[in-house]
Parts: C-alpha cells; sequence; structure tokens
C-alpha cells in the first residue's frame, strides 16, 4: 500500500513464473467478479444492490454487474463521488463495493473512501477462493476476461506547463468538442458523452440526450467517445497539474488461457493506434 494505505497494488506470477503487476482496473474487477459471484452463490443479491465506479474505470465492471442484475454506477473522478452515491443511496439499495482505476478500492460502507486495509483482506480472500478451486490468481483473472471479454485500458497524460499549455490543453478539448474525427484507428465514432455541457450525442441519429446530475454526476470538463467496436477515449485536464489525461479502453473475446498473451499483445497495440490516430503521441 502507500503510506496513508488508501491505495494498493498486487502482483502476480503468470505462467511464465514471471511476476506481472495488476493495474487498478484489473483489481478492482477481480474484487467485483469475486464479490459478485459469491453473493450469487449465497443468495445475497435481491434486486437492490449496487457498485460504484468512476466513469475512466474499465466498462467491464459494468458488463459484469449487468451480468448479475446489479446497478453500475459511474461517477466523476475522484472517491468522493463514489461516497456521495453511498449517502444517497443509504437505506435504499445495498453497497457491494467500487473502486477506480488508479488503485482505490472500497468493500462494503464502513468507510466512505478508498482503503487499502480492507482491499488487502479482500484480495487474500480470493486469492485463498481461486486456490480452493484449483486456481491462481492469474488462472481466475483469465477465467473472468474469458466469461466476459478481455478488457484493456491505456493512460496517456500529456504534460502541458505554463499559460501557454493550459491554452493548449483547453483548445485540445474544444477540439474533441466541435471536431470528433471520423475513424479512429477503423472504427466510426458512434457517441459522444459531454460532461461539461451535461449531454450526450448520438452521431448516428444526431439525437441529443441530457446526462442526469446527481449520484456522482455534475458539470465537469471530461468529453467520452465512444466507438462502434465498443472502445472508449475519455479527455480529462488534470485538476492539480498542468496536464490533459486520456484514457483508452479496449476489448475483445479471449477464447482460452492460452490465448492470454498474444490477445494482450493485440489490444495493447490497438491502443497504440488510437493514440497515433488522436495525434497523442
Amino acid at each position: 500500500t502507500d503510506p496513508d494505505a488508501d491505495r494498493v497494488g498486487a502482483a502476480v506470477k503468470s505462467p511464465s513464473g514471471e511476476w506481472q503487476l495488476l493495474n487498478g482496473n484489473q483489481m478492482a474487477s477481480l474484487i467485483l467478479y469475486y464479490l459478485l459471484k459469491v453473493d450469487q452463490s449465497a443468495g445475497r443479491l435481491t434486486g437492490k444492490e449496487f457498485v460504484a465506479k468512476t466513469i475512466v474505470t474499465t466498462d467491464l465492471i459494468d458488463k459484469m454487474c449487468a451480468t448479475y442484475g446489479v446497478t453500475c454506477y459511474n461517477t466523476l473522478t475522484g472517491f468522493k463521488y463514489i461516497a456521495q452515491v453511498i449517502r444517497e443511496l443509504e437505506g435504499k439499495e445495498k453497497f457491494i463495493g467500487g473502486g477506480e482505476e488508479s488503485y482505490g478500492y472500497l468493500i462494503g460502507d464502513a468507510v466512505r473512501d478508498k482503503d487499502a486495509v480492507a482491499s488487502c483482506a479482500m484480495i487474500a480472500e480470493l486469492t485463498a477462493f481461486a486456490k480452493d478451486q484449483g486456481l491462481s490468481l492469474f488462472d481466475f483473472l483469465a477465467e473472468m476476461y474469458m466469461e466476459n471479454n478481455f478488457y484493456y485500458e491505456g493512460l496517456i497524460s500529456l504534460t502541458k506547463k505554463g499559460k501557454a499549455g493550459a491554452d493548449e490543453i483547453k483548445q485540445m478539448m474544444e477540439n474533441l468538442r466541435s471536431n470528433v474525427p471520423a475513424t479512429v484507428a477503423g472504427s466510426k465514432p458512434v457517441k459522444v458523452l459531454d460532461y461539461e455541457g451535461l449531454q450526450s450525442t448520438n452521431l448516428l441519429t444526431g439525437e441529443i440526450t441530457p446526462i442526469p446530475t446527481g449520484l456522482g454526476i455534475e458539470a465537469s470538463n471530461v468529453i467520452q467517445l465512444i466507438l462502434a467496436d465498443g472502445s472508449k477515449v475519455s479527455a480529462r485536464p488534470s485538476g492539480t497539474e498542468p496536464k490533459i489525461k486520456f484514457y483508452v479502453s479496449v476489448n475483445s473475446e479471449l477464447k482460452s488461457a492460452a490465448d492470454f498473451d498474444p490477445t494482450f499483445q493485440e489490444l495493447k497495440n490497438k491502443v497504440a493506434r488510437i493514440q497515433e490516430d488522436l495525434g497523442l503521441n
């Protein structure tokens, strides 16, 4: 964990025997994959449970929640927004867990912030659960991907210092709003979510619908492009540093654990193509 014990990192041994660091999206997904699986087996899913995560955290979690009939709320970046959802739904719905891509996770609602202590205990528990089934944590990860698709996320962070940099970041966001690319890595954008204007635009029909506020959502300078192949690109200027961050999410079918490495490389290459197409090198 980090010194204030709110974020946690973990590594697993791959079949080749090499240690592989799990990123925040992977661990958040594994924790929720385990919780949803055991809650269903124990008959604890009644239709009033929910999960909360940030809009730049992997959509694998949304897919798993849909499979188990659990609502997944997407919030702005920052755990305070996840805590806001828990508070707004207190006494109405039950919080299972949640997380964000930056290695912060929360299990249950006793703590209203990311909690590495409980997360470490949960990681140990799900590892023991996998071991009881004859699986390593890597095997458990592959099983999750085989059931739900292999999701891979890349983060591109561009530093733009000074007033000129701030102006450049502003212009980049304006360009994304006004000049949506025709294709990105061979896939056509089909929807734009503009959280500053709180509107969603269907690029196929031209229909514009409002993005509801509340439950962790308010006006914020964030844009998301949804592509026809299920990929997603999110752009967000940093609130604390002279940076603009681009979060890229891609996914593909994983047919077997033996296909893990080639599929992983294929997805990494796709993120690189998206980065190149958007001029983010």
